[in-house]
């Protein structure tokens, strides 16, 4: 589709037998047992600085929630420095897998193919998962147990986060009109579902959105306290002239292969329109409660107030996007026709009959499940202790152990719709996404691994007779320069060699 992305998931990890975890320590022994051997840290932090607001100011800090702040408190008091508390891997697929405060955290290579970004998805659940065993195999007793979910339910949220690459010239106050809209009724069909409401005292009932009620403001830096629709963190990991990093935060993890396609795939072409200026125009009166009643809405009406007083429903909001989508991106190439086509369907079906998407949609297959679950043990939302086995109902639906998770009961009983196979999950563990400095970032940790120094999302430091080359990746974002430095890095049996084309391509800009 031409426009870089990637997707971020914070695991949640209990163990099966434990009264009690150290989740810090829980997640950093999680991370090591990737790595078969002593833990190297190398991931480089200097060059990071998510003070940074896209809105033109540095903040003096970001903000936490209480519980998170005791969590820090008590990280200050290990003797752990902070390299080793963050336990920072790298993997050959280009991926980033590390302790992200009391979550294990997967994020996957930049991608340029959604189909491709599925299946490294898919492979950042594999790699989770084996690190699961591997730790349980280690303990005494217990079982590791790994989710990709968004809550522990008891009032505690953790996100799965978009990256999209976008134009820096674009100003800040289109992307937040375009966003707005959208990022409200995305969740129609982008939700993961959720038993119960934590944030309110509320009756009980299912919401399409796992993270829609842990929403505050409109715009924030912060990801952690007071929750913003759209987050203004200007770490673009690129040529900052050029580009900003749009870092979306308002989405649920997602099981679905097709809603994680679909999810992204939408999102970049929202990204599109905003950069043509060819929005559709609407104004939400209340941005943050319109997307907190879609969750909850019972009747699947997902009817908001717009500026002026016009109610409208999510589905129209979102047709209106598919439309002008439609308009001006239709047959630019075949994943673009793929997303509007599906875009299209997905819409159709939500506004005849939801539960028709049972295989497709994440929150509407768990809804299937709890109500298939509810009436054959005779739950009523009235009781507490039924609503409990509902949300554990809702917590297995996440577990990424395949023959314990519900979502993989389902996937392997042909349930589920799949867009990518068991291989191609299997390749995206080791292999990078192509085309993308993921690429060049991935499979040099793998030919000159011995001589990384440290290593982040655009620099590389190489070490070789204790001197340092230092590469800098953000010009690979650009299809040309990541040609040719992918065809270095194939080409080069040596680092010398290496070092020495690099620095020809280079001299000859």
């Amino acid at each position: 589709m031409e426009r870089l992305f990637g997707l971020e998931t914070e695991y949640g990890i209990t163990i099966d037998g434990a009264e009690k975890i150290d989740v810090v320590e829980e997640s950093m022994e999680l991370i090591r047992c990737y790595q078969q051997g002593d833990f190297v840290p190398l991931w480089d932090y200097q060059l990071e600085n998510p003070r940074k607001d896209e809105r033109g100011f540095e903040v003096e800090s970001l903000l936490n929630d209480l519980d998170e702040k005791v969590h820090l408190q008590q990280d200050r008091k290990r003797k752990i420095p902070f390299k080793e508390l963050k336990s920072d891997l790298i993997i050959f697929n280009g991926a980033r897998f590390y302790n992200d405060h009391t979550h294990p955290e997967f994020a996957t290579g930049e991608c340029l193919s959604l189909f491709e970004l599925v299946a490294q998805d898919k492979a950042g659940e594999r790699i989770v998962d084996i690190c699961a065993q591997r730790r349980t195999e280690g303990l005494k007793t217990g079982t590791v147990q790994m989710y990709k979910n968004n809550t522990d339910f008891e009032g505690h949220s953790y996100g799965c986060h978009e990256n999209y690459l976008m134009d820096r010239s674009v100003p800040f106050e289109r992307i937040v009109e375009g966003l707005l809209p959208f990022f409200a009724t995305r969740q129609i069909y982008a939700g993961a579902g959720k038993v119960g409401v934590e944030r309110e005292d509320k009756a009980p009932l299912f919401q399409l959105s796992q993270r829609a009620e842990f929403f505050e403001v409109i715009a924030s830096i912060d990801t952690m306290h007071k929750r913003p629709m759209v987050n203004t963190r200007d770490e673009p990991h690129a040529d900052p002239e050029k580009y900003r990093r749009l870092h979306v935060i308002v989405g649920d993890a997602n099981m679905s292969e097709y809603i994680t396609a679909l999810k992204v795939g939408t999102t970049v072409l929202v990204a599109d329109l905003i950069e043509a200026d060819a929005l559709p125009g609407y104004k939400l009166k209340d941005s943050i409660s319109a997307m907190k009643n879609i969750a909850r809405d019972q009747t699947y009406q997902w009817l908001v107030e717009q500026e002026g007083g016009r109610l409208v429903s999510a589905v129209e909001i979102q047709d209106a996007y598919l439309e002008k989508a439609r308009s001006e991106f239709a047959g630019r190439d075949k994943e673009t026709d793929w997303v509007l086509g599906a875009w299209e369907d997905m819409l159709r079906k939500l506004a005849h009959n939801p539960m028709d998407l049972v295989g497709t949609c994440d929150w509407v297959t768990k809804k299937w499940l709890v109500d298939s679950f509810c009436e054959s043990e005779n739950l009523s939302w009235e009781n507490p202790d039924d609503v409990f086995w509902m949300q554990s109902q809702d917590l297995e639906y996440h577990n990424v152990d395949r023959e314990a998770g519900l979502y993989y009961l389902l996937e392997a009983q042909g349930q589920m719709v799949r867009l990518v196979g068991d291989d191609e999950v299997a390749a995206a563990m080791s292999e990078p996404p192509t085309g993308t400095r993921a690429y060049f970032r991935g499979r040099c940790l793998e030919k000159f691994g011995a001589h990384v120094a440290s290593i982040n999302w655009d620099r590389i430091v190489l070490k070789n007779n204790r001197k340092e080359h230092a590469i800098d990746m953000k010009r690979l974002v650009d299809s040309e320069w990541v040609r040719r430095y992918n065809q270095a890095l194939d080409d080069s049996e040596t680092l010398v060699n290496f070092l020495d084309v690099l620095n020809e391509i280079d001299a000859n800009v």
